[in-house]
């Protein structure tokens, strides 16, 4: 393919992962209080890295004309393990919290009758357009028609990988929308009843029912257009079912303050879902992508009991090989002296049962 087409082709994929400039937003308090730390008068920022300015034209330039070697992800996603979802247990859980992995960021978590989906991209690409984008590397484990009735949808940010329009609109205003800060009017745009969407600014809490929800920092950004970046906000989540408590972290890079301050409030954390892919080439990633050594970091900040590793193998966003954060992972597990099981990965489709009660 001619380079220029090649460039042209990877701009629009890069929308998932990259943005040009900051936009002219609206101030995002409108009283004289003071605005807390990581607001600003045109949107919102990371506390402990600088701006995170890498765009597709540094990308694009990096990719192309730079030195750094770029594995081919889809000639190596035979390799990725995929199981068959047990869907007579995903209708009808057991007394046991369910964890069902789908695929990079999005996972499906069941227990007391409640089901709650992360992130939840089911769509063949992570892209503003149907044709071009990055593409789903293995088949989808489930369809949205085969998941059980959905209470809560929780979105750590509004990048294509992690917030998909057609999923959302297919799930319809029947979940509640569980957002951060000023991602409630996309809700509406897109036809969700505005009822149904509920925005959080990190440490915000709320119960509902059996549901204590808390939005927690993290280290990244937002954008879905060229000149939006920063106009929402970024979180990772706490979630607590009854005597079951889960860390959702989205999508981050690692600071040695927030996960600390995120493991002293909550003194015990049952279950971590902690990215481990798409972090190279580093110098460019780190800000906004924790590589598998700095997610073991954040596993041990927050003091998770459990850890699984997603954000990989699913959409192909950066260089490293496909396999590479699982093997690191596992390396560095040993080498961190966690114990058997402490920090695992899952198979896209499979399910773990966690009885909180048997881990104390």
């Amino acid at each position: 393919m001619h380079l220029y087409l090649r460039l042209f082709l990877l701009s629009i994929s890069l929308l998932v992962i990259a943005s040009c400039q900051a936009s002219d937003v609206q101030q995002t308090q409108t009283t004289n209080a003071p605005l807390p730390a990581h607001h600003t008068k045109n949107g919102f920022k990371n506390l402990y890295t600088a701006p995170i300015g890498k765009g597709i034209f540094s990308f694009l330039k990096m990719r192309f004309f730079g030195d750094e070697p770029f594995s081919d992800q889809a000639s190596q996603a035979h390799t990725i393990p995929i199981a068959k979802p047990e869907f007579n247990k995903l209708l009808q859980p057991g007394d046991q919290a369910q964890i069902t992995w789908l695929g990079h960021s999005s996972f499906l978590i069941q227990y007391k009758g409640l089901a709650i989906l992360t992130d939840p991209i089911l769509s063949m690409r992570a892209s503003p357009l149907s044709f071009i984008g990055p593409k789903r590397l293995v088949d989808m484990p489930i369809t949205l028609k085969d998941l059980p009735e959905i209470d809560f949808v929780i979105i750590s940010h509004d990048h294509y990988d992690h917030l998909d329009k057609k999923t959302i609109q297919t799930l319809g205003s029947h979940p509640r929308y569980l957002v951060p800060l000023k991602l409630k009017d996309w809700f509406i745009d897109v036809g969700i009843d505005a009822a149904q969407v509920e925005e959080f600014d990190w440490w915000d809490n709320r119960k509902f029912t059996t549901l204590n929800v808390t939005a927690t920092p993290s280290q990244h950004w937002s954008a879905r257009r060229l000149f939006d970046r920063y106009s929402s906000l970024w979180a990772a989540w706490h979630i607590e079912i009854d005597d079951f408590s889960l860390w959702f972290a989205g999508d981050t890079g690692y600071n040695d303050i927030q996960f600390k301050e995120i493991g002293d409030k909550f003194t015990s954390i049952d279950l971590a879902l902690i990215p481990i892919g798409a972090y190279a080439p580093r110098w460019f990633m780190k800000q906004q992508h924790v590589n598998p050594e700095e997610a073991i970091q954040i596993h041990k900040d927050i003091g998770a009991k459990k850890s699984i590793g997603m954000h990989w193998g699913t959409f192909q966003l950066t260089a490293e090989p496909i396999r590479e954060p699982v093997e690191r992972l596992e390396k560095a597990v040993n080498n961190s002296l966690l114990q058997e099981g402490e920090f695992t990965t899952l198979a896209i489709g499979e399910t773990l049962f966690y009885s909180p009660e048997a881990s104390d």
